[in-house]
């Protein structure tokens, strides 16, 4: 067996459920979950149909590079979203949802031949961690900062980390923090990406759920607006999942440095990646209608306005730049045991802060300050009511066994 895999921690869900397996949850109340990131808002009937017409597709094999006008409506959001205009044959390239890309992007840039060092935010989505691992290359976990609305100080990463760091991850809107990272933040990376010559893979995958009236800023729109027209050394991925509530199609792009695409694509022809024609099909409906992502963020806005006020009553927690999660500090700072609890008295799941980070830096250094410890991620997809629902089940919580 791939030795690699002994260095794998367990994924959060997991650890998770360990920590279930003793607890009765009370049976009073109905079991409601604010553990999993997984959209639960109806799917878009124009995606439904545009799947049921595209059956003939079944069978076919399809190109791992996508269908033409795939990559030509990916193209066409990007300038509508963002306006920029790329080349849909070389600058961008269909793949299976963002998680299966962002792990496989790691295989394609990691060379494992010299020493190698993945930089990724903390806390952190778990794929950048197993990716880096399965790459060869060790993680440092760089951590985010509450005084700088939970982005990362770059500033902190030692030279001698940037020097041997082969890739690094950013993900804006932030999981689990919902913070946006600021055009002056994307100009250090790039400087120090030039100096030290490291690929940046910018995780994008909750840029169309947002609460200020100004859309997030992508990373290729950063980019732009520094004048780095060619996006060297910088992919940036998206995802259907959130944007469209089709979690289960699998489908997303990525999009930038036309080199560094060339490669990936030769490895997804290697890897089998190719998405389904009855998705692709699907996909291009998505990409191309916005009504539907307008009333998905309306849905959201109208939750989080209804919700976030009542947990600050009795919390440590705000509205985020973006994303559907609530990033709270919880009374009496044990997160591990609030989620516990929380679940056998109220059958509310929260997921754990510390969950979803590691302590210290990595890279062989000594134990340190995890920065998820004291914190819960709430993801707020279910419906208004039911998340109403567990808000005041959460308020009761806090009231009796914190005040």
């Amino acid at each position: 067996m791939n030795p690699l895999l002994s260095s794998l921690q367990p994924y959060p869900f997991e650890r998770l459920k360990q920590l279930f397996a003793t607890v009765t949850p009370n049976p009073a109340y109905a079991p409601i979950s604010l553990g999993i990131g997984e959209p639960r808002h109806a799917t878009p009937q124009l995606v439904l149909d545009a799947l049921a017409k595209a059956t003939a597709q079944l069978a076919a094999y399809p190109a791992t590079a996508g269908l033409p006008a795939l990559r030509e409506s990916c193209v066409n959001w990007m300038q509508r979203r963002y306006g920029l205009k790329l080349d849909a044959a070389t600058q961008v390239l269909p793949v299976n949802g963002s998680r299966e890309a962002l792990f496989a992007f790691a295989q394609t840039v990691i060379d494992p031949t010299r020493e190698a060092v993945v930089v990724c935010p903390n806390p952190f989505y778990q794929i950048y961690e197993g990716a880096a691992l399965l790459a060869g290359a060790k993680t440092y976990y760089a951590p985010s900062d509450p005084a700088l609305n939970f982005n990362v100080n770059w500033d902190s990463v030692p030279a001698d980390v940037w020097a041997k760091t082969q890739l690094l991850f950013v993900c804006s809107p932030g999981n689990p923090t919902g913070s946006v990272m600021p055009l002056s933040d994307w100009e250090k990376l790039f400087a120090l990406s030039d100096k030290y010559g490291f690929v940046i893979a910018s995780d994008e995958c909750y840029s169309e759920i947002y609460f200020r009236e100004e859309a997030p800023l992508g990373g290729l729109e950063a980019a732009t607006q520094l004048g780095r027209t060619d996006f060297k050394n910088l992919v940036a991925f998206t995802s259907l999942s959130k944007r469209s509530n089709v979690p289960g199609m699998r489908s997303g792009f990525v999009a930038g440095d036309a080199n560094i695409l060339k490669q990936f694509l030769l490895y997804r022809t290697y890897h089998g990646s190719a998405m389904s024609g009855m998705v692709q099909a699907a996909s291009i409906a998505a990409w191309d209608d916005e009504a539907h992502v307008v009333a998905n963020r309306e849905q959201y806005r109208q939750k989080f306005a209804a919700v976030t006020p009542l947990l600050a009553a009795v919390m440590d927690v705000r509205l985020p730049d973006a994303g559907f999660y609530l990033w709270a500090a919880v009374p009496g700072g044990d997160d591990v045991a609030f989620a516990r609890d929380l679940l056998a008295q109220y059958n509310v799941t929260v997921l754990p802060g510390s969950y979803l980070a590691r302590e210290g830096h990595g890279i062989g250094d000594a134990k340190g300050f995890n920065p998820g410890a004291g914190r819960i991620r709430m993801a707020l997809v279910a419906e208004t009511a039911e998340c109403l629902e567990a808000a005041q089940r959460l308020v009761a919580f806090i009231q009796n066994t914190h005040s």
